[in-house]
């Protein structure tokens, strides 16, 4: 490598070869599992778009049809490699003050034979589209985060219809669900495998929804799930509106409390906590957080088995925000959303694949922090610098390393210099 850099590419390719070593044995022959490699790298490349064509190509395949085998008819369990998927992230990742979270995001499509697209509200337009929508979970902690499961939102309007369920290959035994009862299933599953994790945070969708709250209560897991203005919260008073509860809080309850570390320092709110009167055992409470500049308000509804400080549950009601960058990461790194796939197992298969793909860079991107800290002048390693890196100096090596790593440092020192700009800037407005 060159002198003054620490980056070793080696240990990224070491830590590749790993993880794909992990998920070799649910493959029952050694062509699906060689493309199977063949096609994380290929999502893990520079390429301008992910396609099985664009894919192929990148391989050296002379037509798609070998990679759109893998993700059609080859025999191979996308489900066992979720779980090898989300045990890889728990063994890179580990934290005590881990934190699952649920959300989910939207693909937008044409047509209307792929899988479970209809027209419905996404977040990815901010309007309704014709679309597809899948609910996630992500393992987030201080040292980084990944999606380890997914679930597919199948609408009445397709579980109504048995022939056209059938075309997309859907199985008999799936059955209508909303997104909440999706995400407890998949939170299920990560706790049945034993994660070790006290925290559940996701938006409104998931707050509002008591079944899911129930869910994680009984299993004596923590939640902070945002809530409308317009909930219902219960009181000794009686029921009121969270907005309504908010008002009646004292000046001397709020306190200013960083959500934590955003891409322009850290994030400072005003928050407030008010007890609510909610049956069963166990601590509940409404979190407020208001905007110190508009005055806008958020609202929290708030579990936990044991008593908690207000900046435990602040901490929690922060680490929402990291499923929002692992979709862009996942996206945009590792082509989760660019699929063009129409049925049930080759979309499973898909974003399976492209979640293995990006927990890698989560992985390398928490070690490097870790083991091998930035010198001063430069930003620490991103999954996009390393996912750049690896492309150019391990996957296809196109010029010497020495070039590659010359223009690494540049762009982490811009990338240095505008960050320390946005700090100084931020400390003249307070």
């Amino acid at each position: 490598m060159a002198a003054g850099h620490s980056i070793d590419p080696a240990r990224w390719q070491d830590m590749f070869e790993a993880l794909m070593g992990r998920i070799a044995g649910r493959f029952g022959r050694v062509e699906p599992r060689r493309r199977a490699r063949e096609f994380v790298l290929g999502l893990l490349s520079d390429l301008p778009r992910k396609n099985c064509w664009t894919l192929a190509e990148h391989a050296g395949d002379a037509t798609p049809d070998g990679l759109q085998h893998l993700l059609s008819r080859a025999r191979w369990d996308a489900d066992a490699v979720r779980d090898d998927l989300r045990g890889f992230v728990i063994e890179q990742l580990q934290d005590d003050d881990a934190v699952l979270v649920v959300d989910e995001t939207g693909d937008l499509k044409k047509g209307t034979a792929t899988v479970g697209v209809q027209r419905q509200y996404t977040g990815t337009a901010g309007r309704i589209e014709n679309s597809q929508v899948a609910v996630y979970l992500a393992y987030s902690t201080p040292r980084g985060h990944a999606a380890i499961d997914r679930e597919l939102y199948v609408p009445r309007s397709w579980t109504q219809d048995a022939s056209r369920c059938q075309a997309a290959g859907i199985p008999e035994t799936v059955r209508f669900a909303t997104k909440p009862p999706l995400a407890a299933r998949m939170i299920g599953r990560a706790m049945d495998a034993g994660i070790l994790v006290s925290w559940v945070a996701g938006d409104e969708v998931y707050g509002s929804n008591p079944h899911l709250r129930a869910a994680l209560e009984q299993r004596q897991l923590g939640y902070v799930l945002a809530v409308a203005c317009d909930h219902q919260i219960t009181t000794r008073a009686g029921k009121i509106r969270a907005d309504a509860l908010a008002k009646m809080l004292p000046k001397r309850a709020w306190q200013k409390l960083s959500a934590g570390a955003g891409a322009k320092g850290h994030r400072y709110y005003d928050w407030a906590l008010a007890d609510t009167a909610d049956e069963g055992s166990g601590h509940y409470h409404l979190l407020v957080r208001r905007n110190r500049r508009s005055g806008e308000l958020a609202f929290y509804r708030c579990y936990s088995a044991a008593q908690v400080p207000l900046s435990t549950l602040v901490k929690v009601a922060g680490r929402r925000w990291t499923v929002e960058e692992t979709f862009q990461s996942s996206k945009g790194l590792a082509g989760l959303d660019e699929h063009q796939v129409r049925r049930w197992t080759s979309w499973h298969r898909w974003v399976t694949l492209a979640m293995l793909a990006h927990a890698f860079l989560a992985a390398a991107t928490a070690h490097e922090r870790a083991d091998t800290p930035a010198p001063d002048g430069l930003v620490p390693l991103t999954c996009n610098e390393i996912q750049h890196l690896f492309s150019t100096l391990v996957t296809r090596p196109i010029h010497a390393a020495a070039h590659r790593l010359r223009w690494s440092a540049w762009r982490r020192r811009h990338q240095a210099r505008s960050r320390a700009s946005h700090y100084r800037r931020r400390t003249v407005v307070r």
